[in-house]
């Protein structure tokens, strides 16, 4: 007897069905693409630019190495990989076309542009062959995906033997105390300002909530292990508000 009950998953604080949860995702980042870069500034206060920077510090991009970068959306951290290997490549890969147009617009990308692609793709179904990159990095995308874990068996797949995999992500403090003050920033601040600069509160309500259904360390750090990863570790940055793990394909 088999069970035909749709399976279903978190869109924010909504129960969906797994097959929608895409499209809802492509409708977030589609409606905020243009607003994306300068959101991201004011509601971290510039720090997301310290955070990405600590993880190219902990990656150490060496020349001639091969990136993925999925959910890489307007490219930011291809730029920073590519500047620090000085000569390598990178795939940017985004869910969503709009947030690939925004990033193609920067200058960077043009100063880069035999350096990178910019690919339209699902993170749970690469259009990549296997063993093809050095690095694969996903940044403050993982948990728009539907099923993260099968975002983490598709970036082992697709890195080559001696790969890195690098998430940085939005994560849990370390007590209730500072995490409640943190939410209460999260959800009374964050989609004001959504409407205020993007004119588009519902997508940033959905951020802020999709932070607070995301696995802590501990619990991301096991899905990572279980696809295959070894040595895997993470660092907390700002106390926990965001996190980076790591992971090599042995």
């Amino acid at each position: 007897m088999t069970d035909d009950t749709p399976k279903t998953t978190h869109f924010g604080y909504q129960t969906v069905p797994e097959g929608e949860k895409a499209d809802r995702v492509r409708g977030v980042f589609g409606s905020v693409a243009s607003k994306y870069d300068v959101m991201n500034d004011v509601m971290s206060a510039g720090i997301h630019r310290i955070w990405k920077d600590a993880m190219m510090d902990w990656l150490a991009p060496r020349p001639g190495q091969r990136l993925l970068d999925v959910a890489g959306g307007t490219g930011d951290i291809s730029f920073r990989f590519l500047k620090r290997a000085g000569d390598g490549h990178a795939t940017v890969l985004d869910l969503t076309e709009p947030m690939l147009t925004e990033g193609r617009k920067r200058a960077e990308a043009e100063r880069m542009a035999d350096s990178l692609d910019w690919v339209v793709g699902d993170a749970m179904a690469l259009p990549l062959a296997d063993n093809t990159f050095d690095v694969y990095t996903i940044s403050f995308g993982i948990r728009n995906v539907t099923r993260p874990q099968d975002a983490l068996a598709e970036a082992f797949r697709v890195l080559k033997p001696g790969g890195r995999l690098m998430v940085l992500e939005f994560s849990h403090l370390p007590n209730d105390a500072m995490q409640r003050l943190y939410d209460l920033y999260s959800f009374n601040v964050i989609p004001r300002m959504g409407q205020l600069i993007a004119q588009d509160r519902e997508s940033y309500q959905y951020l802020v909530e999709s932070i607070r259904n995301f696995p802590d360390q501990e619990t991301f750090l096991g899905m990572i292990r279980a696809e295959g990863f070894e040595n895997a570790r993470y660092r907390n940055l700002s106390m926990g508000i965001a996190a980076l793990h790591s992971g090599w394909k042995i």
